[in-house]
């Protein structure tokens, strides 16, 4: 189809946490002339940089990135403004005749991106306010039964401290007396803005596990604790979203004398491990994903990227 070549390419390279996917995405990069779009939730913040792995300057340098330290760890950031931020990038590099490389592990992230996300309508600030006053006197588990009234289907899926999914169904329904599972289903994240080829990093799970371990402790080495503490001396409490992610979370508990040093690094490593797994199931859950090994299957990912981009339709 002729309307095809005016999608713009985006090479994804995705996986699990601590296989190599900026390594990978920087030597693609290198070969194909390409930028990179950050694709990790915690990436886009200031200041956390070893817990969230960034690549160093020295790589950045090399390779342009863009999504990275755009916001303060304060700043709420949803899938919304990761998939605005992100087309906006993707415009701009294409428009200067480079390639682009979407490269992270936050699976939420490239579904909003390359799918869109819910159309569901905005609600009245009223409407709102009222809910959340009222989940201030009854509770969440009374504001979820509410919704398992109206919306059995996503009242399962959704977790009683989860309130603010909780109050945004309630919200639509009141608004329009429509489940909002109703909107979920119908939308399906079905839109195309881009034309893609999708990279997963496949490794054995004993040695990503393995890798895990090795991180943590490198990332320690590095001096993560430090990082910590300049976070919570700057004045991000451990409240933020931000703040609760793994590595960060666990060492700001041990800050507070709740536990010890070791019983930290225990449970980042254990929390990482979980996480890498959720990671998993959420990727293989995607159909379009082509899993490879890296690196010993470099030079066929490579091989696939050039074909990719060079492809041209009739």
């Amino acid at each position: 189809m002729a309307t095809r070549q005016l999608l713009p390419k985006l090479l994804i390279i995705c996986g699990p946490t601590a296989t190599g996917k900026s390594e990978l995405a920087l030597r693609l990069a290198r070969e194909l002339d390409a930028e990179i779009v950050n694709a990790d939730s915690m990436q886009i913040y200031r200041g956390m940089d070893i817990g969230t792995a960034k690549p160093s300057p020295g790589e950045r340098a090399q390779v342009r990135h863009h999504l990275i330290d755009v916001a303060d760890p304060d700043r709420l950031f949803s899938a919304a403004d990761f998939a605005i931020a992100a087309d906006g990038a993707i415009r701009d590099i294409t428009s200067r005749g480079k390639r682009v490389i979407v490269v992270g592990g936050t699976g939420l992230y490239l579904r909003a991106l390359l799918g869109g996300l819910v159309d569901s309508p905005s609600g009245a600030g009223e409407i709102r306010q009222a809910l959340q006053e009222e989940a201030r006197d009854v509770g969440n588990e009374a504001m979820l039964e509410k919704l398992r009234l109206v919306d059995p289907e996503l009242a399962g899926r959704i977790h009683p401290n989860n309130l603010v999914r909780i109050i945004r169904a309630l919200e639509v329904y009141r608004l329009t007396g429509i489940p909002l599972s109703r909107y979920q289903q119908e939308h399906g994240f079905s839109g195309q803005q881009y034309e893609t080829l999708q990279i997963g990093i496949n490794v054995e799970r004993q040695e990503l596990y393995e890798r895990i371990e090795a991180r943590v402790e490198r990332m320690l080495a590095e001096g993560l604790s430090e990082e910590v503490r300049q976070l919570l001396a700057t004045g991000y409490g451990r409240e933020l979203k931000a703040m609760r992610a793994i590595g960060y979370k666990q060492l700001a508990a041990h800050f507070a004398g709740e536990c010890s040093l070791e019983e930290a690094v225990r449970l980042i490593k254990r929390d990482t491990r979980r996480y890498a797994k959720r990671q998993l199931t959420w990727f293989h859950s995607e159909t379009d994903i082509i899993w490879l090994e890296y690196p010993t299957k470099f030079a066929t990912i490579l091989q696939h990227a050039i074909e990719f981009f060079e492809r041209r339709e009739d």
